[in-house]
């Protein structure tokens, strides 16, 4: 990377004209099982595949102070620079890494790839605020606390490289929101935890996507509030659509016959359309 740090990548090549790049969610990596699918299934249909590992996500530990985060754009357009010698490429992210590929095709912040052609993005968190306040309900403490783990267990480990790194605050840090608000904010250069989430949520990157977008996110997936379910009217554009299924969970779009995922489905179809 440019600034000296690194990224695992991990490809499936066979000499095609056509990348698809998988951006995976929170505490996720290229070992994730709706990546591995993903990946599988695109590559059975002549595509490449570029799997993303974010900081601190492949096994190894990154060189920076900075980790990820929903908004580290910057790093994915490093990544789509590698992609210019492909006719076509296309982003699917899945939670984190869906918020991440739709507020990189939103913003105005890089000169985008001309052979980005589409971008699909699973079980988005397009309204962090409102995310925050629904996964900390008691319902989704399970979730919070197994991210908080592996969070805090990263924290400890960039210390030892890095000591100034402080992990006092790791003992009164009881929710993402906590964690948020004593690492990601002040690591990455925002205010607070709710500046964060007011400056990175996709959702006011959609009305400035000028590629074919798709945006799934299941009507009982527990990780998102409200407002990640806006009203198509709200977001009125030819190229922009919006599918909330009824179940689907979180990033957990299976079929009954267990041969493809319906996500993997939809996303191909909707990728290979032309």
């Amino acid at each position: 990377l440019d600034d000296g740090d690194f990224l695992d990548i991990d490809w499936k090549k066979q000499g095609s004209n056509r990348l698809v790049v998988l951006c995976h969610g929170l505490e996720g990596s290229s070992d994730s099982s709706y990546i591995l699918g993903m990946s599988k299934t695109f590559f059975e249909q002549s595509f490449d595949v570029a799997a993303l590992n974010y900081r601190s996500c492949s096994g190894e530990m990154n060189l920076s102070m900075r980790f990820y985060h929903h908004g580290a754009t910057d790093d994915l357009h490093e990544v789509m620079e590698l992609s210019k010698g492909y006719e076509e490429v296309h982003l699917v992210g899945f939670s984190l890494g869906g918020n991440l590929v739709l507020k990189y095709c939103g913003e105005s912040t890089f000169e985008k790839p001309k052979n980005l052609k589409k971008v699909v993005a699973f079980s988005v968190p397009l309204d962090l605020e409102d995310c925050v306040r629904e996964i900390h309900k008691f319902k989704n403490q399970i979730y919070v606390q197994n991210f908080l783990i592996t969070l805090k267990r990263k924290v400890k480990a960039k210390n030892k490289a890095i000591p100034e790194l402080n992990t006092q605050p790791l003992k009164k840090i009881k929710s993402l929101l906590d964690f948020d608000q004593h690492y990601t904010a002040p690591i990455h250069g925002f205010n607070d935890a709710w500046d964060y989430y007011q400056k990175v949520q996709s959702k006011q990157f959609l009305k400035d996507i000028t590629i074919p977008t798709l945006i799934i996110n299941a009507l009982d997936d527990p990780m998102l509030g409200e407002g990640c379910y806006p009203r198509t009217s709200e977001h009125e554009k030819e190229n922009i659509q919006f599918m909330y299924p009824k179940y689907g969970g979180h990033c957990g779009f299976i079929n009954k016959n267990d041969s493809m995922y319906w996500s993997e489905e939809v996303a191909l179809e909707f990728i290979s359309n032309q």
